[in-house]
C-alpha cells in the first residue's frame, strides 16, 4: 500500500515539474505593469524580467527610483510615476498603459507596492494607523487591479498579487496582516471569476526577506511613535518595559538570511512565464517550514506559542 502511494506521489510531482516547466511563448511581445519598483522586490523583478526580454512598464512613487531603474536597465523598460493611494494617479497610469500596450492588451499585472508601518499592540494605534496601510496594500491593490483588468482580459493574461506568510497567520498587530488577508481573499475570488476569461490569478506570500520596508528601524521607529499617542492608561496596563522589549524583539527577528530576493522575484517571474503558474507560491524557508504549519496548527496552539514568545504587559496576568 505503501508503495503504491509513495509512486502516485512521485508521478503527481513529475507531472507537475513537467506542466511548470512549459513556458508561454512570444515572451518578448508581451507587457507586464509591476508596482512599487522604487526597490525591494518590485525593483528586481523589473530588472529580472528586462533581462528575458519582456516589455516592462515599471511604477514607482518617486522620480527618484524611476530615474534609477532606468539606469540600470534597457530601454524596453519604461517608468511611471504612481501613487496607489490616490484614484487620479491612478488613473493617469491607466492611460498611460493604454497608450502603449494598444490592441494587444496588458499580459501582466503584479500588485507589489506596500508598506509595513505602524506596527503595534492593537490598543495601541488609531483608526487611522489601520487606514494608512490598508489604503495601500489592499485598497490600492483593488483599485489598481479594477483599473487594469480590461487590458488583462484582453491579453488572456496574469496577475500576480504579492501577499505575505502573515496573510496566513497573524502575528502582528495593526493593519499589516489584515491587509494581507484582505490580498489573499480578494485574490481568491478574482482567480474563480477571471477563471472563465482565460485569466489566471497567482498570489505570492513570502517568508521575511531583508527589504527598505522590513528594516528594524523602521519597526522600531513605529512601536516609539505609538506609544507616544497612546493614552495614558494604556501605558499604565502595558509598562514602559514592554516598549524596549518590542523593539529588542524587532532587532533580533530582522532577517539575516533573507537577503535572496530573487527566491521571491523568481515565483513572480515562473507566474508570468509559464503556461502552467501555482496559485500561491511561498518563497523563503521561514514560510515554508515555520508560518505555513502553523497556518495549519490549531488556533489554541498557535495562540499558547504566541503567549510565551511575545513580550507580556505590565499587568497582565
Amino acid at each position: 500500500m505503501w508503495l503504491y502511494l509513495a509512486v502516485l506521489v512521485g508521478l503527481y510531482y513529475l507531472l507537475r515539474w513537467y506542466r511548470e516547466r512549459q513556458v508561454v511563448s512570444n515572451l518578448q511581445d508581451k507587457y507586464v505593469f509591476i508596482t512599487g519598483c522604487d526597490s525591494g522586490f518590485g525593483n528586481q523583478l523589473a530588472r529580472q524580467l528586462d533581462l528575458r526580454g519582456l516589455r516592462v512598464l515599471a511604477a514607482c512613487l518617486t522620480e527618484k527610483g524611476a530615474e534609477q531603474l532606468r539606469d540600470r536597465t534597457s530601454g524596453r523598460v519604461q517608468t511611471v510615476i504612481l501613487d496607489v493611494t490616490k484614484t487620479e494617479s491612478i488613473a493617469a497610469a491607466t492611460q498611460w498603459i493604454k497608450e502603449r500596450v494598444g490592441d494587444r492588451g496588458l499580459w501582466g499585472l503584479v500588485n507589489n507596492a506596500g508598506i509595513a508601518v505602524p506596527v503595534a499592540p492593537n490598543e495601541w494605534l488609531t483608526k487611522q494607523d489601520f487606514m494608512k496601510i490598508l489604503n495601500v496594500n489592499l485598497l490600492g491593490v483593488i483599485e489598481v487591479t479594477l483599473s487594469l483588468l480590461p487590458l488583462v482580459r484582453k491579453a488572456r493574461g496574469r496577475v500576480v498579487n504579492v501577499s505575505s506568510v502573515m496573510g496566513r497567520v497573524s502575528l502582528l498587530g495593526g493593519g499589516y496582516c489584515i491587509s494581507k488577508y484582505g490580498v489573499e481573499a480578494f485574490s481568491d475570488s478574482l482567480r474563480r471569476e477571471l477563471s472563465y476569461f482565460g485569466v489566471k490569478v497567482a498570489i505570492i506570500e513570502p517568508g521575511y526577506f531583508k527589504t527598505n520596508m522590513t528594516r528594524h528601524e523602521n519597526f522600531s521607529q513605529g512601536y516609539h511613535e505609538a506609544w507616544e499617542r497612546a493614552r495614558p492608561e494604556i501605558k499604565e496596563i502595558y509598562g514602559e518595559k514592554i516598549l524596549a522589549s518590542l523593539v529588542k524583539l524587532a532587532v533580533m527577528f530582522e532577517p539575516r538570511w533573507g537577503h535572496n530576493l530573487c527566491l521571491v522575484t523568481d515565483c513572480m517571474e515562473h507566474a508570468l512565464t509559464t503556461c502552467h503558474p501555482r496559485t500561491r507560491y511561498s518563497p523563503g524557508w521561514d514560510a515554508k517550514f515555520i508560518y505555513l504549519p502553523m497556518s495549519y496548527m490549531p488556533s489554541i496552539l498557535v495562540d499558547a506559542i504566541c503567549y510565551w514568545s511575545f513580550p507580556r504587559p505590565a499587568k497582565g496576568l
